[in-house]
């Protein structure tokens, strides 16, 4: 009986936690930039392991929709955004272009939290060195 309720008021919070606006906005801003690649590799690696979090063409996943996980993904883009966002390169001040290959670099992004829902962004160690390379080209670093 004590499960029973225990059940009954997880499933209840998790009802009223989807009420909560935070993470709702799942609209992607225009467009206002976007870089001279220097090739069309670079640019396809580069959406295929970065752009969800770093560009204004998130692909919003139906897991994004529900709280709390669509409060994490929605902060997790918004400051990927915030940080370095090739949708707004010469609009956005805070664009930190120099630091983008030093965290690909690094293995720091993609995070492994995306990896796991992204398997896609698991670029091998050729892919990830063309992506690297394409970058500091691409941002004349």
């Amino acid at each position: 009986m004590k499960l029973i309720k225990i059940l009954m008021s997880v499933l209840v919070l998790a009802v009223i936690i989807q009420f909560i606006p935070y993470g709702k906005d799942l609209t992607n801003p225009q467009v206002l930039s976007e870089p001279n690649w220097d090739s069309k590799e670079t640019k396809v690696l580069f959406e295929r392991a970065c752009a969800d979090c770093h560009s204004n063409v998130t692909k919003w996943p139906w897991y994004s929709k529900v709280a709390p996980i669509s409060w994490l993904v929605y902060s997790d883009v918004q400051e990927g955004r915030e940080y370095f966002n090739i949708s707004m390169i010469g609009k956005q001040k805070k664009n930190k272009i120099a630091n983008a290959a030093d965290e690909l670099e690094k293995g720091e992004m993609p995070p492994l939290i995306y990896i796991v829902n992204h398997p896609e962004a698991n670029l091998n160690k050729e892919e990830k060195q063309k992506l690297l390379s394409g970058l500091k080209t691409t941002f004349k670093r």
